[in-house]
């Protein structure tokens, strides 16, 4: 490599698929801005956040943000081609490094088109596939043509580094979020919610398929808890770009929940809540954060349903439960996601001090394994880029 090359501003190519992968990019961006002695561009496909962080997408974030076979089907053309093209401009920037984020049916893809078409450039994946979980042969595939793993968990390395591909646990994001700072007694001053009123927070996700399905199982469930509890009043934080959807269907609900959106809001919203239902996903470790009782609540459509059952080998979905290898936080998913027994759970954790206090202690238990020796999870996960980095343009 000439000198000449070497003095150029590095350019990072970072591709995320959904809203968790695009605060995941974020934080990385701003980390890496102060782990890097000298200016870097930024290149790739992300959302509002990446973007307000210098990043411009290629494309809108919302066309990865699929989930399950027959979700993903009628988008593949589109998708085939979203991959084709990112490839090619990958290839032109040219960067000094990879960084895929989550999302791995997309990112993964394109990582090892990548690798075919230049060897030479860095390959990184952020947020390691559940191969402890399921398809645990990913890993072996995956050590054919990336240079590295972050995992956000402190037990996944060992399922990679095993098989030859370098692994470095960075520590779970959750941790640098504000959920800790939230104030539920202005969220409930904002929207006219006393002191003393008891508040369900609901939430069905942030993809279209799961929220279409979900939101009629929690139309259900809020029937039978109102009428066990009169006075419940309902949130439902949901992301910008659902939010049309989601009012749309919670027209003609007998009670109509508030409808927030953005980070900041959610937050609060949990902060106000004596209880929450939630789709599964790394909201359960928010919520654990701010430690609310919770529920988790889980449907595929039918085909999706029984691939799962098929192959998923972990004996719990909630990260709480997984950490603790107990079922701290009740799991009702698939078949069992019905709205008498979600209304059941809930119920118990709005009228049960013990079962609160319990699973309280529990959700920071779990907590407690996500840390890394005090190091912010986006400034180790920089570190890691620009190690990654260096060694592959050396």
């Amino acid at each position: 490599m000439t000198s000449d090359a070497l003095q150029k501003t590095p350019v990072i190519y970072l591709i995320a698929g959904e809203p968790s992968g695009d605060r995941l990019g974020a934080r990385l961006i701003a980390a890496l801005k102060t782990e890097h002695p000298g200016p870097l561009e930024f290149r790739g496909i992300g959302g509002e956040m990446m973007e307000r962080e210098g990043l411009a997408s290629r494309f809108p974030i919302t066309d990865l943000a699929v989930m399950g076979l027959a979700e993903v089907l009628p988008r593949l053309p589109r998708l085939l081609r979203h991959i084709r093209e990112t490839v090619d401009d990958i290839a032109a920037s040219r960067p000094a490094i990879l960084v895929t984020i989550d999302a791995p049916d997309f990112g993964l893809r394109v990582a090892r088109q990548v690798k075919a078409k230049d060897a030479t450039i860095p390959l990184l994946h952020y947020v390691a596939p559940s191969v402890w979980a399921w398809k645990a042969s990913r890993a072996r595939k995956m050590a054919g043509y990336l240079d590295g793993v972050m995992t956000l968990l402190p037990f996944e390395p060992d399922y990679f580094t095993r098989v030859g591909l370098a692994a470095d646990f960075v520590g779970h994001p959750v941790l640098e979020s504000a959920v800790a700072q939230a104030d539920g007694w202005a969220f409930r001053t904002r929207h006219g919610l006393g002191s003393d009123a008891r508040v369900a927070c609901l939430l069905p996700g942030s993809r279209a398929g799961e929220i279409e399905r979900l939101m009629p199982i929690l139309r259900e469930t809020t029937e039978l808890l109102d009428e066990r509890y009169p006075d419940l009043a309902y949130v439902l934080p949901t992301v910008s770009h659902m939010e049309a959807r989601v009012r749309k269907l919670i027209q003609g609900w007998r009670r109509q929940p508030i409808v927030v959106t953005g980070e900041a809001e959610k937050f609060d919203a949990f902060a106000a809540s004596n209880v929450a239902i939630a789709a599964s996903g790394t909201v359960a470790l928010e919520l654990a954060m701010a430690r609310i009782p919770n529920v988790i609540i889980y449907k595929f459509n039918p085909v999706t349903s029984w691939l799962a059952r098929k192959l998923v080998k972990s004996k719990y979905v909630n990260l709480v439960n997984i950490l603790l290898d107990e079922e701290a936080v009740p799991e009702l998913i698939l078949e069992n996601c019905r709205p008498e027994w979600i209304a059941d759970a809930a119920s118990k954790l709005l009228s049960d001090a013990d079962a609160v206090g319990r699973q309280r202690r529990q959700l920071g238990d779990a907590l407690a394994l996500l840390s890394r020796d005090g190091i912010a999870p986006s400034h180790a996960a920089a570190q890691v880029v620009l190690r990654t980095m260096k060694k592959g343009r050396s």
